[in-house]
């Protein structure tokens, strides 16, 4: 999926609070879950702590300027409080939103993919497999971020292959 069409299905929704649930996944590589599960107590600026609910522990997750601050506005955020998640949706009215905001642009999309989409534009854009994996996906194992990327065309391995040399 290409950055326009995720650029377009943001756009083109009109509810803030849905608005922000796919950008949070869709620049951020949250899970559907992770979302859902944010409470006031997460939001700190710039970035988003959660619980990480197999291995325990708190996870830093770096959002976008623009995200950490809409985030804000939707749920301002007042220190040591943790009182209710800060979308107060079920996780299947999440996915309703997703397939929604997929409609919009005449695509079939599940939340999965806005994941997908965060990893393959990050890694495009020059970052380092290791950080998509280990701060975007947060993933044990390199080799499950791999299948997460999308496909290189041979036209993209070619431009990558032209700027390297120069």
């Amino acid at each position: 999926m290409e950055k326009e069409t995720v650029d377009e299905i943001i756009f083109r929704t009109q509810d803030q609070r849905n608005r922000l649930i796919l950008e949070l996944m869709a620049r951020g590589g949250m899970r559907i879950g992770e979302v859902l599960k944010l409470t006031p107590s997460d939001i700190d600026g710039a970035e988003s702590t959660f619980r990480r609910p197999r291995v325990g522990g708190k996870l830093r997750l770096p959002l976008s300027p623009k995200a950490g601050s809409s985030l804000e506005r939707v749920h301002p955020t007042e220190r040591g409080r943790s009182e209710g998640k800060i979308f107060s949706i079920t996780y299947p009215a999440a996915r309703i939103v997703v397939k929604k905001a997929g409609e919009l642009v005449g695509i079939s999309l599940r939340p999965h993919d806005l994941r997908r989409h965060a990893a393959t534009y990050a890694s495009r854009s020059g970052t380092p497999i290791e950080i998509v994996s280990k701060v975007i996906l947060r993933h044990a194992n390199l080799a499950t971020t791999q299948r997460y990327l999308g496909k290189v065309t041979d036209l993209e391995a070619m431009r990558w292959i032209e700027s390297l040399h120069g």
